[in-house]
């Protein structure tokens, strides 16, 4: 059974998850990866602008359930934050069966965001200016760094990929 605070704390975010994907709001985008990920760092928020632009290019919104997103990276910390950007941005989960992570080695990190229904698919992965600069950060430095990435062109962050 759902308690009444429980169903407000989900309607209250929901209206932020609506409010970030819509309005393109950095704040709004910070608080979905936030609910999402527990924090703002740098591979999260990646993830989440993967996300964004998947949408856009592939022309769905967030939660569709034509939306399918897997992640390949190493089971570590960093890589695999990224997935959990993906699933703020995407609304994909592992409940609802259109989110994976599957093992593969850093050289390998990549993300691929497909439409079920038309087999359109891109694929991202970070790019190496980005790995340079944000792993291994201080801890005390991350969220300073989601932060910023919230405003810089894309192709800083991310590079499509055949």
């Amino acid at each position: 059974m759902v308690s009444r605070r429980r169903f407000g704390v989900a309607l209250a975010a929901n209206a932020i998850l609506a409010r970030a994907h819509e309005e393109q709001d950095p704040d709004a985008a910070l608080e979905r990866v936030g609910l999402i990920h527990g924090a703002t760092g740098p591979f999260a928020v990646a993830g989440y602008r993967m996300g964004e632009a998947a949408l856009r290019e592939l022309n769905l919104r967030r939660g569709s359930f034509d939306l399918e997103v897997i992640h390949y990276a190493p089971r570590e910390v960093q890589w695999s934050c990224i997935v959990d950007g993906l699933q703020a941005a995407t609304g994909a989960s592992l409940g609802k069966l259109n989110l994976a992570l599957i093992d593969a080695p850093k050289d390998r990190v990549r993300s691929v965001i497909r439409n079920r229904r038309t087999g359109q698919e891109v694929r991202y992965a970070l790019t190496p200016a980005f790995i340079k600069e944000h792993l291994n950060l201080p801890v005390e430095k991350l969220t300073a760094a989601g932060a910023r990435l919230t405003t810089v062109n894309e192709s800083e962050i991310f590079v499509a990929i055949p």
